[in-house]
């Protein structure tokens, strides 16, 4: 087995990865993350007892305790190329060997939860409600840089989408992953569930319009008349679908709960997005801290 050389596997002076600036043991196997830096306070506010902090740039993480459940709550920041940072480090933390620098013999699987705001693409998605998602479409590129096996069903769903879309004209070259069965079954009431599109940016990369032409006007109305079967695409945002393929990859447990903040197709804003991110959070850990 080879060493992982320093300048792969990056420690800081007192024994922590870098970017996280954490060690192993300042982290639980059943992680939130969330974009919002100020988000983590949010969460962990519900902890008993708050066991660690810890900040390096827009990473923050908290780790405590809700009765005898340990989580872990981190900040990634926005976009999949801090999900690329975030979900590496995460895996090193807990299956390369920091003293050696070998992968262990034995792999820990995690529980990771990103707990975010989307937009809604379907008129009957409304504002403030919850989407668990089955599947994150990645129009963002980030795993085209990796080696991503997709079952038939996802290849057959991805074929459907780039034929019915055509985007892969204008963009990079899709891709999928799907939803921790293990992990969705538990988010099924009071949840909507379907395909989130994971985008590289906010306004072009969203179909938004400001003082920029786009590329690609029609692109809102193309993920909204997606249908493969009883797949659609319900909204879309920057993080989840790169946390799905990676996790896959890694062979984490993952899945991805958006609060609806805004309704593309309806053009509506929500009125009070923190209290429905508030009780998206206090949902969130009440079925968790019973695992």
């Amino acid at each position: 087995m080879q060493r992982i050389a320093e300048s792969e596997l990056i420690l800081n002076n007192r024994g922590a990865i870098y970017h996280l600036d954490l060690r192993p043991e300042e982290l639980a196997t059943s992680i939130i993350t969330v974009g919002d830096p100020d988000r983590v306070r949010t969460v962990s506010k519900y902890f008993d007892r708050l066991e660690s902090k810890s900040q390096h740039r827009e990473f923050v993480t908290h780790t405590g305790y809700i009765g005898k459940k340990r989580i872990s709550v981190i900040s990634t920041g926005i976009g999949t190329d801090n999900i690329d940072i975030v979900m590496n480090e995460l895996d090193a933390l807990v299956n390369i060997d920091f003293e050696t620098r070998l992968i262990k013999d034995s792999l820990t699987h995690l529980n990771v939860i990103r707990v975010g705001t989307s937009g809604s693409l379907q008129e009957d998605i409304p504002i403030d409600c919850f989407v668990a998602s089955t599947h994150g479409l990645g129009i963002d590129n980030l795993l085209n840089f990796y080696r991503l096996e997709q079952n038939e069903q996802e290849k057959e769903l991805l074929h459907s989408f780039v034929t019915q879309t055509q985007l892969h004209h204008h963009f990079s070259q899709p891709y999928i992953s799907g939803a921790s069965a293990s992990l969705i079954k538990h988010f099924v009431k009071n949840y909507h569930q379907g395909i989130t599109v994971t985008c590289p940016g906010f306004y072009g990369p969203q179909g938004r319009v400001l003082r920029l032409g786009l590329s690609n006007p029609d692109l809102v109305n193309r993920l909204t008349q997606f249908h493969f079967g009883r797949h659609r695409i319900l909204n879309f945002e920057m993080e989840t679908a790169g946390i799905y393929g990676l996790s896959k990859i890694l062979g984490h447990q993952c899945l991805s709960l958006s609060v609806i903040v805004a309704n593309r197709v309806k053009k509506e804003f929500s009125k009070n997005g923190n209290a429905a991110v508030e009780n998206l959070v206090s949902k969130t850990l009440e079925i968790i801290s019973g695992w």
